[in-house]
């Protein structure tokens, strides 16, 4: 091609950051100043009024909540800033997962009266690992409650975090007035009537600098533990230059040694402008960063390219969206670039794919470019076989890169359409949605003809079905959600099968004898060949295992998936003449039916983590309605002014939690509940 990609210099100024954190922790408002103070937007939407740009789908807008992940890129101090807005909703913690995969540094955000909560401390252990360096942003300090300080203590006890505070709120709650700088020694004053745009810099007073002495000390103290030069200077004595201290603190984030908290009120137009100074000054450019590691798709032997734009293409689909029927892909260039109309190979499937145009982002809309490269996070047009977690490479020099983490579904909802045409329909839209969402699973079942569409939670399963209606008019009866169960085997066991047969005039033969036996919760599944392989041929070998993956999908209590087994293969008889592939296909599969029934199988069942928050006077009712749903409770703690009761539930018991909750407590509690893992809870 003539068209040259774009130099490598412009890498270093390349920022891939995500906002991550708990529901209602303010990310979206805060992304909103964000992209007003960089001037992206010339009128700050808010959640609360359904007119946050980051939140355009109509499902966002009515909840105030973020489900599906947003991407828009600004430009702020000489930084190309590429930002990833994700949900705090457990729900939907697939769109934070495959976004930190992309990502090369995040922004915490934390509220200042509840500190960690249940699914900031999801999506923080996501981060790492990832291995993303991060900041933290204590937000809301301007709210009754608000304690910078427990919040930094609750980071170090639930998170295990080195954090390393840049600045302190001067004043909480209704006394919060400015932020104090700890680096360079400044208050910083946000001017209200120009909605945070103007803010001054001023030294601080001899008072000031008193009352700041010790946090100052604090992170010099931990500065020095992870430089030689600032050390050197601290324990001299001596003062040390601003320039010095952000070098200290931009190697300290990058090496995940610190984590720099900062404060403010992203809602009152307080401490934004310093937390994107921050962003541009610590977090890492796609070259601060390890290179990505992949394997060659022939020889599976590791292999990486450099991050240069003259490199060859690596590239990874993170996310699939669905727009007025057609596909668009989100990619992070790796290294390489990847020009419009050109056609690559999809390394995951081995498939050619055409990328007719590329887009930079910006929420839901679109900047058509003619080039992205690597660093860059852009949406690809056209692509007809791209699914999230996919690889795209150039065919003479392939590489395929780790894949996405995958969930399983933990509830499911049967749904029937009122007609032929509106079935045809709802395979065609479902397929749509398999492909934007991979937490989604359908089935449909042979005896009723239902399908069963089985998703995250509740408000996932909702969510689906509301758009369902709008986006494609379809309004399918459904039935109530049922729990997703597994199964499992609690004995060792043996036993042995043989299938002959004649099928299309051919006899097939094959038999197989398989032991099994339990693996501890988690362990998935293991199958071990221990007859010598050396002598059987591998269309047979291939034929068990397929058998036995296909068995696996469907147990014996209730056609479940099995998990957490070691299947070891015995024996595999031969018959000659008679043998075939097809015959030890169809053997292992009656003989795992037969050696599962034997193994005391059982079933386990979604358990889930839930926290309940309520004032002081409506603990009892809390414990109370936990206990009637067969709840075990871990902790009651003091958090914030509130009891937080922590206990682990059955799934299948906790439907209808949230009104009951709602009723006794005066509609003054609040809860969050995440999948744990399957188990029986005892």
């Amino acid at each position: 091609m003539s068209r040259k990609p774009l130099s490598s210099k412009y890498l270093r100024s390349i920022r891939n950051i995500g906002i991550i954190a708990h529901i209602d922790a303010g990310k979206t408002t805060l992304s909103e100043r964000i992209l007003f103070y960089a001037g992206r937007i010339h009128r700050m939407g808010e959640v609360h009024e359904g007119t946050a740009t980051m939140d355009f789908m109509p499902e966002e807008q009515e909840r105030g909540i973020t489900i599906t992940s947003a991407v828009t890129s600004c430009q702020w101090q000489g930084c190309t800033v590429n930002l990833i807005d994700t949900p705090g909703h457990v729900d939907f913690t697939v769109e934070v997962e495959r976004s930190l995969r992309v990502l090369d540094g995040a922004v915490g955000v934390f509220c200042a009266v509840s500190g960690v909560e249940p699914q900031s401390e999801t999506v923080w252990r996501q981060s790492e690992t990832y291995h993303v360096p991060k900041l933290a942003f204590v937000n809301k300090i301007d709210r009754l409650g608000a304690d910078f300080s427990a919040v930094l203590d609750s980071m170090q006890e639930k998170l295990g975090a080195s954090v390393l505070p840049l600045q302190v709120p001067d004043g909480e709650g209704a006394e919060f007035r400015a932020v104090f700088d700890l680096v360079s020694l400044e208050r910083l004053v946000f001017d209200a009537d120009s909605m945070g745009v103007e803010y001054l810099r001023a030294p601080l007073s001899p008072a000031e600098a008193e009352r700041v002495a010790p946090w100052r000390e604090r992170m010099l103290e931990a500065l020095s533990e992870h430089d030689d030069a600032v050390m050197e200077a601290y324990l001299a004595g001596e003062d040390i230059p601003v320039a010095l201290l952000r070098a200290a603190i931009r190697k300290a984030t990058i090496g995940l040694k610190l984590v720099p908290v900062l404060a403010g009120s992203a809602l009152k137009n307080i401490g934004v402008q310093p937390l994107m100074d921050a962003v541009a000054e610590y977090l890492p450019s796609p070259l601060d960063v390890p290179v990505q590691e992949g394997v060659d798709p022939v020889s599976r032997l590791p292999k990486s390219f450099p991050v240069d734009p003259e490199a060859p293409l690596a590239a990874l689909v993170f996310k699939v969206l669905m727009e007025s029927g057609r596909k668009q892909s989100f990619l992070r260039i790796y290294s390489g670039h990847l020009f419009e109309g050109e056609t690559v190979l999809n390394v995951t499937h081995g498939s050619e794919e055409r990328v007719a145009r590329l887009f930079r982002l910006h929420a839901d809309r679109r900047e058509k470019i003619e080039v992205a490269c690597a660093g860059d996070i852009v949406a690809a047009a056209g692509m007809r076989f791209g699914r999230t977690g996919d690889t795209l490479a150039r065919k003479d020099n392939p590489i395929l890169l780790e894949q996405i983490a995958a969930y399983k579904p933990v509830i499911s909802l049967s749904i029937e359409t009122r007609n032929v045409e509106e079935s045809e329909k709802l395979d065609e839209v479902l397929h749509k949605y398999l492909l934007e969402d991979p937490t989604l699973n359908v089935l449909r079942d042979a005896d009723t003809n239902q399908v069963i569409l089985s998703g995250m939670g509740e408000l996932h399963l909702e969510v689906l079905l509301e758009r369902m209606a709008r986006e494609h008019n379809l309004k399918p009866r459904t039935g109530k959600p049922q729990v997703v169960f597994q199964e499992t085997v609690t004995k060792a066991a043996e036993a042995g099968e043989e299938f002959h047969r004649e099928l299309g005039e051919v006899m097939h033969f094959g038999a197989v004898r398989l032991a099994v036996e339990p693996l501890a919760r988690g362990q998935g599944r293991v199958v071990l060949f221990e007859v010598d392989l050396a002598h059987v041929p591998q269309a047979w070998s291939d034929a068990v295992h397929e058998g036995l993956s296909d068995g696996l999908q469907c147990g014996v209590l209730g056609g479940y998936p099995v998990q957490d087994v070691k299947i070891r293969v015995l024996d595999m008889p031969r018959r000659e003449g008679e043998s075939s592939p097809a015959g030890y296909r169809m053997a292992a599969a009656m003989t795992l039916r037969s050696v599962l029934a034997l193994a005391a199988p059982m079933l386990l069942e979604p358990i889930m983590w839930v926290e309940v928050s309520a004032p002081d006077a409506f603990v009892g009712e809390v414990v109370g309605l936990l206990g009637a749903k067969g709840a075990k409770i871990e902790n009651i703690l003091d958090r914030g002014g509130q009891k937080t009761v922590q206990a682990f539930a059955a799934l299948r018991q906790m439907f209808g939690f949230s009104t009951s909750l709602r009723s006794s407590t005066q509609g003054r509690a609040s809860f969050v509940m995440k999948f744990a893992r399957f188990d029986v809870l005892l």
